[in-house]
């Protein structure tokens, strides 16, 4: 290639023409540069369907630039003179295109940031970190709406952005009267052979090579390439966010706290992937949602709930940790220190709850929101494992997981391990909410509806362990008040058998039985 004016680095979660660093790139004068690097692959064990999915996603934007008119630069895993990193692989562009500046929008993640703020030095050329403005609210916006709050309540948040956008409004008020349907959103579900398919996605020549290339080189990290169904390109995104638009919006609001052994997509989006690596425009995608209410196709209960967790949970998770990094991702309210048993990436385990959702985690590289919260991550907080060490295991295992978005869901919402900034209790439940929930209580080696001993569901003693031992950090938590006062007027043999109980589980799992 010959020099150039800018160098324009697109990075893996940056796969949309708009985005800020691509908006002014001049194809005569400025050369696009994207790099699959080892060590975006590898500083967490990534599931092999989730590097498919993003090396994939790259090749396939890269391939549109190209045919678009741009001077595309692609450095591939593969690729025998590929340094492994951004920074010497941005060094030996630089070398070669000797441009004027750099041009780059910022990244998702702190670790990324703090390299690419070190680039200008390592370079010696100018480097323009322009905003992500992909999103709907700023870093400095949501700094400001935080500023002199004692509590970060979404809610409040996601009021601010219904108004900002005007999505779901008549006027000032929100449509149907409420800002919030969430309370009919909870009914459990079954097996439905009527359902409509999820659309899966035949792969090419080029993901079929990147398959094989991530199957040799990583036989080591969670899942395999095999059965990759994932969208590629942004047509075939757009193809499925129709298809939920049209098939599963309309049953979505009731069911999206359900699990059904055997159905592990149920109505669910299956949108995050695309959405976080720049495919679909988030709202865009909302407005069609509500196209979909207003003309009449898809109730409102549905239509909140999914807008809510797009304007609402993802945008605030992502202000939560871009206000709180670098030391959010080691907070540790509760002290937990276990490390994640050997079941959480094999599913061998006689609970059939975590059996099952992690069992889908390994095959599809995905589980759905409450499947994380209430079974995997009620579990580890019940139990006391690392949070830490489980927000590394998330971002292994989910393709749609990137840490901006991630990290602050398990240390926050999901282990409260910030002690409350985020949620106004931990997420904790004995057995009896998995079996309201779900069918995967049905056939399972324990009895939920036995509380204490051999063959009791192990969900019930640690529930109530989990409240004792962290009772002088949680004891004055209003929302707690109920849980606390059955605990207190136990007679003391129930609360010594839940105690022990949930003492001789973790020993086993210590012990690895």
């Amino acid at each position: 290639m010959t020099q150039c004016r800018n160098i324009v680095f697109i990075l893996g979660d940056q796969l949309s023409p708009s985005v800020s660093s691509l908006r002014e790139a001049d194809p005569e004068r400025d050369v696009v540069f994207m790099c699959e690097v080892a060590e975006e692959t590898t500083y967490v064990r990534h599931h092999r369907k989730k590097i498919v999915f993003i090396l994939s996603a790259m090749r396939h934007f890269a391939a549109d630039l190209a045919a678009a008119g741009h001077r595309v630069r692609y450095v591939r895993l593969d690729d025998p003179d590929n340094t492994g990193a951004f920074t010497t692989e941005l060094k030996r562009a630089v070398d070669e295109l000797q441009p004027d500046a750099v041009v780059v929008t910022e990244p998702g993640e702190w670790r990324v940031l703090q390299d690419m703020q070190s680039w200008q030095s390592k370079t010696g050329v100018h480097v323009d970190i322009r905003p992500d403005d992909r999103f709907l609210c700023s870093h400095d916006a949501f700094g400001q709406w935080a500023e002199g709050r004692r509590q970060l309540t979404m809610e409040f948040f996601y009021r601010d952005m219904r108004r900002k956008t005007g999505l779901l409004m008549d006027g000032e008020q929100p449509s149907g009267g409420r800002w919030n349907f969430d309370s009919e959103n909870r009914s459990p579900a079954t097996q439905d052979l009527f359902r409509p398919s999820h659309p899966r996605f035949k792969p090419d020549k080029m993901t079929r090579e990147v398959m094989e290339l991530i199957e040799d080189r990583f036989p080591d990290h969670m899942g395999s390439a095999k059965g990759f169904a994932f969208a590629v390109t942004r047509e075939d995104a757009e193809i499925a966010a129709d298809a939920f638009i049209s098939d599963f919006l309309p049953k979505f609001g009731e069911t999206q706290d359900a699990m059904v052994s055997r159905d592990p997509f149920l109505n669910h989006s299956l949108l995050s992937f695309y959405i976080n690596i720049g495919f679909l425009d988030a709202l865009s995608l909302c407005r069609k949602a509500e196209r979909a209410y207003l003309e009449g196709h898809a109730p409102i209960n549905a239509v909140e709930g999914f807008i809510r967790q797009i304007i609402g949970w993802r945008e605030y998770m992502r202000g939560i940790y871009w206000l709180l990094m670098p030391d959010y991702a080691t907070r540790n309210f509760f002290e937990a220190k276990r490390p994640l048993p050997d079941f959480f990436w094999t599913g061998k385990t006689a609970m059939a709850c975590l059996a099952t959702v992690i069992g889908e985690t390994i095959e599809n590289a995905y589980a759905h929101h409450i499947q994380r919260l209430m079974v995997t991550g009620n579990f580890a907080m019940l139990a006391g494992l690392d949070p830490y060490a489980l927000h590394e295991w998330y971002l292994e295992v989910y393709a749609d997981a990137y840490e901006w978005v991630e990290l602050p869901n398990v240390i926050g919402m999901s282990q409260f391990a910030d002690g409350g900034i985020l949620g106004s209790k931990p997420y904790a439940a004995s057995g009896a909410y998995i079996s309201r929930m779900s069918d995967y209580c049905q056939n399972c080696h324990y009895d939920v509806r036995r509380k204490t001993g051999e063959g009791a569901c192990p969900f019930n003693a640690l529930y109530w362990d989990f409240l004792a031992r962290n009772e002088k950090k949680l004891s004055a938590n209003r929302r707690l008040a109920q849980p606390y006062a059955t605990w207190r007027r136990m007679e003391e043999a129930q609360q010594k058998s839940y105690r022990d109980s949930a003492r001789a589980f973790l020993k086993k799992l210590d012990d690895g039985v």
